[in-house]
């Protein structure tokens, strides 16, 4: 992947974004589209930013890349693999177009997240045109420059309601000597939660967790040696390596016609009572429900333990995608993208109305 200069795009897109902000308009944000589906539907001028493409900086001794937005996510990871690196958060892409700004903008990680960290854990910079048509950079492209640090992490799961990113830089970490996953059969979801709650108090090297239909896998990740002590330690059978399948939805348990709902819990929460066939992973702190469910019911039931659940996909008109927020929440979030965005022109109403 070769960089590029593309500040005449950073020109147009400036251009565009004032005159849509002078006229009153509505902006739909689009890179590969490969996550548009996820959050509330929009009807706005569609933007495209995938041309904004290309590796600024990387180093692999520095264990940081920079990137424009438009770069593919699938080309980045197969650059990085060339140098035996990796993204520590396991990004999903749910499509071959999927892009870096669609992957910081949706916030989404997959099965190490975890035991790893998430990708607000890896972001140390970005830079985004805000709704005034402004350039605005945050962060740095090294670890030890972090001036603006948790400011380039608010872009983080935004769904580009605060402005258009344009460059993230990102901590990137080494790849893993070996990988095993080990089989269980634990007949209930609570044994599973219970269990693996207990596995993370202990050194194994875990690097991913699932469960479904009574069956718990583990990923383990680490020295040849370390994998492999580990291994005789828990015992189990040979598992099936489903964890790219598991990141990227394609596992039999994620029926393309059924909706489907994600639950966030505290990883040691109790299973909710009453729900049908679920998928666990994250230690308890992700489930996944594939079928129809009432919505409302289950959210109350997750607020009861600090939870949230989210109509991820294929949910009917009428039902809100995010978990309401507490009215306090609600009135901060939109203190943010007033800041960022005083005319509301990006992805307006895509997380909750007046976001």
């Amino acid at each position: 992947m070769a960089s590029i200069d593309s500040s005449n795009i950073e020109e147009e897109l400036a251009t565009q974004v004032a005159a849509v902000s002078a006229t009153g308009g509505e902006i739909e944000i689009l890179g590969g589209g490969s996550k548009r589906f996820y959050g509330e539907s929009m009807e706005a001028l569609p933007v495209d930013v995938s041309a904004h493409s290309g590796v600024i900086d990387y180093d692999p001794a520095e264990l940081v890349i920079t990137l424009r937005a438009g770069c593919k996510l699938s080309e980045v990871e197969a650059l990085l693999a060339q140098n035996r690196q990796m993204f520590g958060f396991e990004p999903p892409r749910f499509g071959a177009d999927a892009t870096i700004g669609g992957m910081v903008a949706s916030g989404l990680s997959g099965p190490r997240r975890a035991f790893a960290g998430s990708i607000r854990d890896f972001v140390l910079g970005a830079t985004i045109l805000d709704g005034r048509g402004e350039i605005m950079q945050f962060g740095g492209r090294v670890i030890k420059n972090v001036a603006g640090f948790d400011v380039a992490r608010v872009m983080v799961g935004s769904h580009g309601t605060l402005g258009i990113i344009l460059e993230v830089s990102i901590r990137v970490i080494p790849m893993y000597e070996t990988e095993l996953t080990l089989a269980f059969e634990h007949d209930i979801a609570d044994r599973h939660i219970r269990w693996v709650n207990e596995l993370g108090a202990e050194p194994y090297p875990i690097t991913a967790s699932s469960w479904v239909a009574g069956r718990s896998q583990l990923r383990l990740s680490g020295s040849e040696q370390g994998v492999r002590h580990a291994a005789d330690q828990l015992g189990g059978e040979p598992g099936d390596a489903c964890w790219e399948q598991l990141k990227e939805q394609s596992l039999d348990f994620f029926d393309s016609a059924q909706p489907l709902t994600r639950i966030s819990l505290p990883p040691a929460s109790a299973n909710l009572p009453g729900e049908q066939a679920q998928l666990i992973e994250w230690g308890g702190a992700q489930r996944w429900i594939c079928g129809e469910v009432d919505i409302a019911a289950l959210r109350l039931k997750a607020e009861a333990v600090g939870g949230s659940v989210c109509a991820f996909q294929r949910h009917g008109a009428g039902v809100p995608v995010f978990h309401p927020l507490p009215a306090a929440m609600l009135k901060l979030q939109r203190s943010i993208k007033s800041t960022f965005d005083p005319a509301g022109i990006f992805n307006s109403g895509r997380i909750y109305p007046g976001l």
